[in-house]
């Protein structure tokens, strides 16, 4: 008998329930609104931008962190859109999206055994970053519809083996967005025990009823101890091209940059150049416009949940909604995701794939990032249910 075998760490991950729902979904050719795909139109000036760059030969490797000008350009955003202040040159990294920009700062950062603070529902892909680097997943839960937690609980959850805590605010699956109140709680903790602080702020622009974004990095005191991760896969709905970064004072750039370059090379360079153009073309309107826009896609989408009897909880960011999906037969939250494509041709995620307990059994997660054409056909589907 063969003795070679996968390594069992890396074995046990497996795919998301994302990637199987996706999968189920063009088995049945439905409506697939379990994985974010964002197919909505992609700006113009990225599209010309990236094309130019690729007919004028940028088609070889970037530096490891990034083409300058995409560097300069998003040091000139987090001025100006998240109060942080940012080297280009030294303290932000360019990655093969916001998830590479992860997994690069956690091989950087975290060693096996250290212990890191996620906030419950979470991202599945936090949760297997941090396995396959053998950290360990601390889960502090949250309570719906609003997503509140206890900054007590927070600091209960602390030990001498915490290393980290992860802040995702618009989160996925749950849209909360995280009050400044709630930052401050969280900075203060991760300042008396020394902490570092993950931000995954990749749907930055997505905000609903007025809400804005704070960043965890432009609170007092907080700078040093942060990574801020972002992309624009989201924004520019641009998911395939792996466009995201990472930002750090310098001695965690730097390693953070040569994990990137070990794990990736380089991001794609004519890309690089087009969300450059993207970020530095692109007024103040088109962000405004972007939350507009989805925040009445998510209106419509959660009115016709509720009429069907599956109750949202209604998100304030991001473009996913949970549903209560208790109504559907079954016993898991698998059972009804596949029971609702049977029964109508949309695809959902299976609670389970974003709550480490049961709990996750009566929920299903929906994505609204798409065309209007799409949407409005999901919700006509959805509302048969009724």
């Amino acid at each position: 008998m063969s003795t070679r075998r996968p390594n069992e760490r890396m074995a046990q991950l497996g795919h998301s329930e994302i990637r199987a729902m996706t999968q189920a979904c063009v088995e049945a050719k439905g409506l697939n609104m379990a994985q974010g795909v964002c197919d909505t139109p992609v700006p113009a000036a990225v599209l010309k931008a990236a094309a130019l760059a690729m007919n004028q030969g940028k088609n070889v490797y970037s530096r490891f962190d990034g083409l300058p000008e995409l560097r300069q350009a998003l040091a000139m955003k987090l001025s100006r859109d998240n109060g942080i202040e940012a080297d280009p040159e030294t303290e932000i990294t360019v990655s093969a999206g916001a998830t590479g920009a992860f997994h690069a700062a956690c091989l950087a950062l975290l060693k096996p055994g250290d212990e890191v603070i996620l906030f419950q529902p979470y991202y599945q892909y936090h949760i297997n970053a941090l396995l396959a680097v053998e950290a360990v997943p601390v889960i502090v839960t949250m309570q719906a519809p609003d997503w509140t937690f206890s900054p007590e609980a927070v600091d209960r959850a602390v030990t001498q083996r915490t290393k980290a805590i992860i802040v995702n605010s618009p989160g996925n699956p749950s849209g909360k967005v995280f009050t400044r109140e709630e930052l401050d709680a969280i900075a203060q903790i991760s300042t008396k025990h020394d902490l570092f602080v993950f931000t995954d702020e990749i749907y930055e622009y997505f905000l609903y009823d007025g809400r804005r974004h704070v960043s965890m990095a432009s609170l007092p005191g907080m700078v040093e101890r942060t990574i801020t991760i972002g992309g624009y896969s989201k924004t520019f709905s641009i998911t395939g091209w792996r466009i995201g970064y990472s930002v750090a004072v310098q001695p965690w750039a730097e390693i953070i940059g040569a994990m990137n370059d070990l794990l990736y090379v380089c991001a794609p360079t004519p890309l690089q150049a087009g969300v450059a153009a993207g970020i530095e073309e692109l007024p103040a309107a088109f962000y405004r416009q972007l939350a507009k826009d989805y925040q009445e896609k998510r209106d419509r989408f959660c009115a016709a949940l509720a009429q069907a009897g599956l109750s949202p909880s209604v998100p304030q960011g991001a473009y996913y909604v949970l549903a209560d999906a208790m109504r559907l037969p079954g016993q898991t939250g698998k059972d009804r995701a596949m029971h609702l494509l049977k029964a109508t041709g949309v695809a959902g995620v299976p609670g389970e794939a974003f709550f480490s307990g049961q709990e996750g059994s009566g929920f299903i997660r929906f994505s609204y990032a798409k065309t209007d054409a799409d949407l409005d056909e999901a919700c006509r589907r959805i509302i048969r249910l009724s």
